[in-house]
């Protein structure tokens, strides 16, 4: 197996329903974050990391989506004859090169498991590959998809990004049964898809950065159906421990955003809009008023 990770799978093929009625003419990935898509950050994030071909699973009625990263020539024209050179380059950096990016459909929501065997084709034999979650934004000074390929050329075994979440949260997610804890990366003996409260085995829980072996995706072509009668993702990276390999959790360096929901989305925006130079006064200052506003009422 090569150690180089040049490939990354996003799984956009969801219909977004708890942004309705957002979603039904507008894909989840391209509400934004300020004034950058969700998708962006995901690609941005997933660059960095020296990813050089990606791979978005999508569905019908994702068609903007893909029009996102197409070149505009009727835009780029009217921003080079205005002498907007700052918003050119701005526009420059959303766009895919030709045969930089590819789009497989998942015909029906199967689960992530099965979204991420979409793409088995356009994946060798030998290589590793990314699988990125545009729903999880994670703002890091070192993106989160980096530390975790450097990790991986370090330790070339499966890898998922984990956090500390508290025990009434666990439930929601999937944790991490540890074997080893050896700082950042952590030997995993198991992992349990939502637990019941109480049961968790620890407090670390995976979310939407993965470094995968190909042999998951030799798993994933069972289609071996799991939780909710769905291809789980988790259970081919399981199988790579039932099968003796290590699997690895990854604590990142980073704050992650659940833009998945409402309030993680509200949150990010907020987040985002007070680390821009040309926001952070006039948002800090409306939030201050909002606050005391709020005490004044009370």
């Amino acid at each position: 197996m090569q150690n180089k990770v040049t490939k990354a799978i996003f799984p956009v093929a969801g219909l977004g329903t708890r942004f309705l009625p957002a979603t039904k003419s507008v894909p989840k990935e391209i509400m934004t974050l300020v004034d950058r898509p969700l998708i962006q950050y995901a690609i941005d994030e997933a660059r960095a990391a020296g990813i050089e071909e990606f791979i978005f699973v999508t569905s019908r009625g994702k068609s903007a989506l893909e029009d996102y990263f197409d070149h505009s020539a009727v835009l780029e024209a009217e921003l080079e004859a205005k002498g907007k050179d700052d918003l050119l380059e701005v526009l420059k950096s959303t766009y895919m090169e030709s045969g930089q990016i590819a789009y497989i459909r998942q015909h029906k929501a199967l689960g992530l498991g099965h979204a991420v065997w979409c793409a088995r084709r356009l994946l060798n034999k030998d290589e590793p590959f990314a699988v990125i979650l545009p729903d999880d934004v994670i703002a890091a000074e070192k993106p989160c998809l980096q530390q975790m390929v450097e990790a991986f050329e370090e330790k070339p075994a499966c890898m998922v990004a984990a956090m500390e979440v508290s025990a009434d949260k666990a439930k929601s997610y999937g944790i991490l049964d540890v074997k080893e804890d050896m700082g950042n990366v952590v030997s995993v003996k198991g992992m349990v898809e939502k637990p019941a409260p109480g049961t968790q085995p620890s407090n670390l829980a995976v979310i939407g950065r993965y470094v995968l072996t190909p042999q998951v995706m030799e798993n994933l072509n069972q289609l071996k159906k799991g939780a909710g009668g769905e291809v789980q993702l988790t259970d081919a990276i399981a199988d790579e421990i039932a099968a003796g390999r290590d699997v690895h959790g990854f604590r990142f360096n980073g704050q992650r955003f659940d833009c998945g929901s409402k309030a993680g989305f509200l949150q990010a925006t907020v987040s985002f809009g007070l680390q821009r130079d040309d926001l952070k006064d006039e948002l800090m200052g409306y939030l201050q008023d909002v606050v005391v506003s709020q005490q004044a009422a009370e």
